[in-house]
């Protein structure tokens, strides 16, 4: 076969081996391109520590401790002296309402109540001699008075049978009160001798015993302590002393988890029955007692025990919550894929539908709602437009740029952190304004709810959190919610499973 027969297929093989050279020479050059982004995007990853959101639980708490007692605790005294002679109650007896406990010898009084008895047997004699010496004086004053209007006897022996009468009253008058306070001490006497018989005055437990039989009982000055007893330990209670920074979180009705070191492995319950006005200073510290009620039927807890107490302020199930790390990150600049975020008013309108499904609205409401939502949304993006021409690098809103520490746990406030009260109520009162027609259309109930949604609303407290995304991260405005120490609620443009950047690797440029 000659050369010019032959040309045609080489040249075809050529070109076909030159193409799939090519072809291969691509391939690898996007294989390579391909390998070296994953490399960049996972040691851009690799870079940053991060957790990720999950949803779950936060309960809010306080911590403080303090000891059971039994809510009423009575000390029997003894009102009178003597030397006791019978202890009929000990420790831990439960003894009833007018049960004795103890007896005082009564012979002192006894004696007492035999000399007046016999005071007053005098008293009654005397009594007798005046009252016969009065009938004397009578008769004699009776007849001397007829005797001088015969003129048979001088003026003057009339008026000294007047006088002797009077003064015959008079005795008569002096016994008849000797007799009555000779049975008024009689009386004293009496009581006293009741006295000497102790009995309890409630239902209850003897927590403690401070007499012997044979010891003497001194009742000059103050009735001393001789028995003390709780009057119901099926029902106990905890005074807490809670710091004047968290006070303000405290309410009756309140659930309490405490323990004791008798039980270290059972939480017991209780709830907050009182909130005391009366402070206490302690080193400058200002603090406030608060009543912890407890059920303690089964009898296991004991008075005097120190309870470790924490009061449940708030709590919030199957929320969206992230470690509170993350919101203390703070990037440098040039790291955010998306360096601008979204206003805090712009985050709030992202909420404004969620508030108005919660108020169950008819067709009309519904449709007035729209309205203005749609309204504001086109006045806040002309808003956005007309910065974004004026101000190119403006940057954002909410988080105000630099590295400032923030969040739960934090040193200062986390983005754009809370706003004074002056602030709060005009935006409150914009967004009214805004939604006037809607909320005109609710009814009281619904009206009440949507004012105290929005004020809600607008007191929160939003943060920026940065959202890790093919290994570059990006800025994501979010609402801080109840926040336990560790983790934080949060809501807003994050979803279940993101990753958030909490720190840089150790050593990661």
């Amino acid at each position: 076969m000659s050369a010019s027969s032959r040309s045609p297929v080489t040249s075809r093989r050529r070109s076909w081996g030159r193409l799939g050279t090519i072809a291969v020479v691509v391939a690898a050059l996007a294989a390579g391109g391909y390998y070296l982004r994953q490399r960049s995007a996972e040691a851009s990853s690799s870079a940053y520590r991060s957790a990720q959101v999950e949803q779950g639980s936060i309960r809010v708490g306080i911590s403080a401790t303090g000891s059971l007692s039994a809510i009423s605790t009575v000390d029997v005294g003894s009102q009178i002296s003597g030397q006791v002679t019978e202890v009929l109650a000990d420790y831990n007896d439960h003894v009833d309402k007018g049960q004795v406990i103890a007896r005082i010898d009564p012979s002192t009084y006894q004696a007492q109540i035999a000399q007046g008895d016999a005071s007053v047997a005098s008293a009654r004699a005397s009594l007798a001699t005046a009252q016969a010496a009065l009938a004397n004086a009578e008769a004699d004053y009776r007849r001397k008075s007829a005797l001088v209007g015969r003129q048979l006897v001088a003026r003057s022996d009339a008026d000294l049978a007047l006088a002797a009468r009077d003064q015959a009253l008079a005795q008569v008058a002096s016994a008849r009160a000797q007799i009555d306070q000779q049975i008024a001490s009689t009386r004293t006497a009496r009581l006293n001798l009741d006295r000497t018989v102790i009995r309890s005055p409630v239902d209850g437990v003897v927590l403690t015993r401070s007499i012997e039989p044979g010891q003497t009982v001194a009742a000059s000055l103050q009735a001393p302590v001789l028995f003390q007893i709780a009057e119901d330990l099926s029902k106990m209670e905890i005074v807490l002393a809670i710091d004047e920074a968290d006070i303000g979180q405290v309410k009756p009705g309140q659930a309490v988890a405490f323990t004791v070191d008798a039980f270290p492995d059972r939480r017991f319950r209780g709830e907050v029955q009182q909130v005391r006005l009366s402070a206490t200073n302690t080193s400058n510290v200002i603090t406030y007692p608060v009543v912890v009620s407890v059920d303690n039927r089964e009898q296991l807890l004991l008075p005097g025990m120190t309870a470790n107490a924490e009061i449940e302020v708030e709590s919030r199930d199957d929320v969206l919550r992230v470690p509170n790390a993350a919101l203390r990150y703070r990037p440098d600049d040039g790291e955010l894929a998306t360096p601008a975020a979204p206003s805090r008013r712009s985050g709030m309108q992202d909420e404004l539908p969620r508030i108005a499904a919660a108020l169950d609205l008819e067709a009309g409401q519904k449709g007035l709602f729209d309205t203005a939502l749609a309204a504001m949304r086109e006045r806040a993006q002309a808003r956005r437009e007309a910065a974004a021409a004026g101000d190119q690098g403006g940057g954002s809103v909410l988080f105000g740029g630099g590295r400032g520490r923030g969040g739960p746990g934090g040193g200062g406030s986390a983005g754009s952190g809370g706003m004074d009260g002056a602030l709060r109520q005009r935006m409150v009162e914009r967004f009214n304004q805004q939604f006037e027609a809607f909320r005109a259309s609710l009814d009281e109930g619904q009206r009440a709810r949507w004012d105290a949604e929005l004020t809600a609303l607008v007191g929160a407290r939003r943060a920026p959190l940065y959202r890790l995304r093919d290994g570059r991260i990006e800025a994501v405005a979010v609402r801080v919610g109840a926040s336990d120490g560790s983790w934080t609620e949060v809501s807003g443009d994050i979803a279940d499973g993101d990753a958030v950047v909490t720190g840089r690797e150790r050593g990661a440029q």
